[in-house]
């Protein structure tokens, strides 16, 4: 009698590719095609850009995100942001976003931006955000011209080391009912030390006065206290990385796991984290994949996502994100298929639409893929 393998084999890369994938945490100006941004740069007159040859742009991007300066790594981005300060350009970065997403498997995305950095043109921020949903809608139509399908959600981002939070919220709750699915929560980002979350309370007061969702960048770089105050004093709905919940678990040399009260109540409460692999190795927040605290948060059981942070930057996809867990973990379909549901659940979109997503795409997907072993060839 023949024994099915298909739940604990571990996946090709080729199936990774075709898995369905969902992914929460990604940033708009880090996703950027290298050869988009030196167009873009010639049409809009942007002339601070280190390399106008596309290959060796990519490369620096990289490698300026893997130096370990932090001034070199925020200046990747000032020109990325350099570049998109027009209509045009929002709406063609957002387009390209959703085709890159839908032809690596992605079928549901939020992406995230800050409308407050893209004023520089004269846009309003209305403006900026009815350019990127103009954006993302085209690059739906794109992806289903080729075969694929994907829904992308925007989450507006205020910055945290500013003072606009509360007027970017309000942004937010205004464009939330848009066609597709729109802007569909608030989040804010920045460097986390010297600007905790409590300093925009009013912000996610309003929020939550508006029935409206949002995530707080938290947890990645400064640690519990980051954490804690982004649920038990903002409210947040789920954490933008919170990969140093680590800091509130113990594990003992014979493997026994002693959570602490904030890591308990995370797990308790199954608070999302979105967690990114990549990006956490090239900000220090972990040494390597191996040293992950994604591999114990997954075994004990936490509401763990994977996400991408910015494709460009790190380098990455979530096919990539995956094929580099599944080669440190030997993590099967079935794990991928747990944190791709775990990240559906966890999305800012109404709840029946969810559930169709999970029932209808995500698990039909991966039963197609492990099914597949029933259907290969027999040895010659």
């Amino acid at each position: 009698m023949m024994v099915s393998e298909s739940s604990s084999t571990v996946p090709t890369k080729e199936q990774i590719h075709r898995a369905p994938k969902v992914l929460l945490h990604d940033h708009l100006d880090g996703g950027l095609r290298p050869a988009t941004i030196v167009e873009l740069a010639r049409e809009t007159g942007y002339d601070a850009l280190p390399a106008t040859d596309a290959d060796e742009l990519e490369v620096w991007f990289r490698e300026s995100a893997d130096s370990g300066s932090l001034e070199r790594y925020l200046e990747t981005f000032t020109h990325t942001v350099g570049v998109m300060q027009t209509r045009d350009a929002l709406f063609r970065v957002a387009a390209e976003c959703a085709e890159d997403l839908a032809a690596d498997g992605v079928v549901y995305a939020e992406v995230r931006y800050a409308p407050e950095q893209h004023l520089l043109g004269g846009l309003t921020l209305e403006q900026v955000v009815e350019a990127v949903d103009e954006g993302f809608r085209e690059g739906e139509r794109r992806a289903r011209a080729a075969g694929n399908r994907i829904r992308v959600g925007a989450l507006l981002t205020a910055m945290r080391h500013a003072a606009r939070a509360l007027e970017i919220a309000e942004l937010a709750n205004r464009y939330r009912d848009l066609s597709g699915p729109g802007v569909v929560g608030f989040d804010i980002a920045g460097a986390e030390a010297g600007h905790p979350p409590t300093r925009h309370l009013d912000a996610f007061e309003y929020l939550k006065r508006e029935n409206n969702h949002f995530t707080i960048h938290a947890g990645e770089a400064f640690g519990l206290p980051s954490i804690w105050q982004a649920l038990q004093w903002c409210g947040a709905d789920r954490l933008g990385h919170g990969v140093r919940i680590i800091d509130d678990i113990q594990v003992a040399a014979d493997g026994s796991v002693k959570l602490g009260r904030l890591a308990a109540y995370v797990r308790d409460k199954r608070i999302p984290l979105e967690l990114c692999p990549s990006s956490n190795l090239q900000t220090g927040a972990a040494p390597s994949y191996a040293e992950h605290p994604i591999g114990l948060l997954r075994r004990l059981h936490f509401r763990a996502t994977v996400n991408t942070d910015n494709r460009l930057m790190s380098g990455t996809s979530m096919s990539r994100e995956f094929e580099h867990l599944v080669s440190t973990f030997d993590y099967t379909l079935d794990d991928m298929q747990w944190f791709t549901v775990n990240a559906m659940k966890s999305a800012f979109i109404p709840f029946d639409e969810r559930l169709a997503m999970i029932n209808d795409v995500v698990k039909p997907g991966y039963a197609a893929l492990k099914s597949e072993w029933l259907f290969q060839d027999a040895p010659g």
